[in-house]
């Protein structure tokens, strides 16, 4: 991947307010120069409160901010850049800033699209163009890598229902193998195993009651016998 180019807009025209979002900016270019990047954040940020419609405050932003690999922050404040920047030069930049973060990310479908817009606004940038035809090399690459990886996944889902099928026939086998083999106890059905077992108490019963009566009949008195 080739090195981003990184260059701030710099403000010539003076002002005599110490205070103006100018010299503001001419101070965070000053410390971003000097690899500052945090105090120059704060000078493009109190740039900002000054005129929030400074579009080379907001890319100046942006530079810092990719600078401390604070990507998503830099995005939005390109993005704001390219909506108020009006020289198409400098608005180039914006887009393509985006399309690199974006390449770098491997979201290589969003670098491309930034990249051509880049393009349009300024068809001499070779950087840009080089990136762009590099995106969709990559791109095409890592479709066709996606394109095995999900061939594989439906492969072991295939194989994995294949070996779901399988032990469901097996388990089917054997329900068949263990009735087979079911002693006659086993095989009864539920009616008659209740058939036998009402019978059962009804002897049992039938037991105690036989029981009982002779219990109650009165027993036979016996003679002592005398030695």
């Amino acid at each position: 991947m080739r090195n981003l180019i990184l260059f701030l807009f710099v403000l010539f025209s003076l002002t005599v307010n110490a205070q103006s979002d100018r010299r503001l900016v001419r101070e965070g270019n000053y410390l971003y120069q000097q690899k500052n990047f945090a105090k120059a954040e704060i000078s493009y940020r109190k740039a900002l409160s000054k005129n929030k419609l400074n579009s080379q405050a907001l890319y100046n932003l942006g530079c810092v901010l990719l600078m401390q690999n604070k990507d998503s922050a830099a995005i939005v404040q390109f993005e704001k850049a390219s909506k108020l920047e009006h020289n198409e030069f400098r608005k180039s930049k914006s887009f393509h800033n985006i399309g690199f973060i974006c390449q770098s990310h491997k979201m290589y479908e969003q670098a491309i699209a930034a990249y051509k817009e880049s393009l349009r606004l300024n068809p001499k940038d070779n950087e840009t163009r080089y990136n762009l035809v590099l995106c969709k090399h990559l791109l095409k690459k890592h479709g066709s890598k996606q394109k095995q990886q999900k061939k594989q996944r439906q492969n072991r889902q295939n194989k994995d229902k294949s070996g779901q099928k399988r032990q469901a026939q097996e388990n089917k086998s054997q329900n068949k193998q263990n009735k087979k083999n079911q002693s006659p106890i086993e095989k009864m059905s539920k009616e008659n195993a209740e058939q036998l077992l009402n019978a059962a108490i009804q002897e049992e019963q039938a037991t105690q009651q036989k029981l009982k009566k002779s219990m109650q009949q009165p027993r036979s008195k016996h003679l002592l016998k005398n030695w």
